[in-house]
């Protein structure tokens, strides 16, 4: 567990860093209005509770062989909150062309959790796949067409990229999220299913600055206030009600699995406002720390303190703060998606 004296360098650094913090603009904006954009391509998602539909961008035509013969690496990209995946498409197109050779073989997936107002403002088909407005990045059910898990969604999607006589030359999935697509990406990396059906390919979760993450015991980095608050671990936070998806394995199991996987955290050093508009301000969060920045460190530092081995990996974005563009962008962000060589040398861990 991470102590109050170790916070407080990242406290005494909001102050100096909060002035110089670039944040998306509509990043401050609520997520209650419709999505002004509805991503254009569909994926059919199936499970117990039935089938839906989940919307999506994809940089190749999935029904042409030809256009997928040579894809060496598929890089799935997770909108935050504001269900604003053409943004997020943008973002990631931009970071493939600023990643240049390294992304050449590649194939940008940008799904996109809607919410019931979303369809019903864009007249939508039924059978089209929508969430409440934030639990989809818990996993949670959809509420329509099917109670189907935002994790089954990204187990359709592994699904999609582990057929081989569509995608026979695959070497490597990343699963990138920022804030809270990250949200989703760290506790689909903990739970997720999908890997498990890509034998012999490389799968990398990169968590770009989430507001909370899923721990694997009671403490908390801020004591004082996971003394106080009753819901400090309850799902999406801890293991209490935890989701049928989610109770396939015991916590501990499930943690076992989660070291063994490739998790790259990629953290903005100005992500640092502890009253930002979408940061959660839940006492189960605030458990966590003051701001994304603080959450972050003192996730992995709880890791590395119980499992001293450990080999998943924080990056420092320096200067910038809860921006999504700009986190996938920058030289982190375009090592981690495409393993660009140039981009490593100047991507360094803290």
């Amino acid at each position: 567990m991470t102590s109050p004296s170790a916070l407080r360098p990242w406290l005494l650094a909001a102050g100096l860093l909060s002035a110089t913090s670039a944040q998306a603009v509509d990043e401050n904006a609520g997520n209650k209005a419709p999505v002004k954009v509805v991503a254009p391509s569909t994926l059919s998602v199936s499970g117990p509770a039935g089938q839906g539909a989940l919307r999506l961008y994809a940089s190749r035509d999935l029904q042409d062989p030809a256009a997928l013969a040579d894809v060496e690496r598929a890089v799935l990209v997770f909108h935050g909150r504001l269900r604003d995946a053409n943004v997020y498409w943008a973002s990631a197109r931009k970071a493939a062309q600023a990643a240049g050779a390294a992304a050449t073989h590649s194939l940008l997936l940008v799904p996109q959790f809607l919410a019931e107002r979303d369809v019903a403002a864009h007249a939508l088909p039924a059978d089209t796949l929508r969430w409440s407005l934030e639990g989809w990045m818990g996993g949670e059910a959809a509420t329509a067409p099917a109670a189907l898990s935002s994790f089954e969604a990204i187990d359709a999607l592994l699904a999609l990229l582990a057929d081989r006589q569509r995608f026979p030359k695959l070497t490597q999935v990343v699963v990138a999220g920022h804030s809270g697509g990250a949200q989703v990406v760290q506790r689909y990396a903990v739970v997720g299913q999908g890997e498990g059906r890509l034998p012999g390919v490389a799968v990398r979760y990169v968590v770009a600055n989430p507001s909370s993450y899923l721990y694997f015991h009671p403490e908390r980095p801020v004591p004082a206030v996971a003394a106080t608050c009753p819901g400090v671990d309850r799902w999406k936070y801890g293991w209490t009600d935890a989701p049928g998806y989610a109770r396939q394995l015991s916590p501990a199991a499930y943690e076992a699995r989660y070291l063994q996987r490739d998790v790259l955290y990629l953290l903005g050093s100005a992500d640092t406002n502890p009253q930002h508009p979408a940061l959660d301000k839940s006492c189960a969060a605030e458990a966590q720390g003051p701001y994304r920045y603080a959450r972050g460190h003192a996730y992995v530092d709880d890791l590395r303190q119980r499992h001293p081995g450990l080999t998943q990996r924080p990056f420092d974005v320096p200067g910038v703060g809860h921006d999504g563009d700009a986190m996938l962008g920058s030289a982190c962000g375009q090592a981690a998606l495409f393993d660009a060589p140039e981009a490593w040398a100047r991507c360094k861990a803290p």
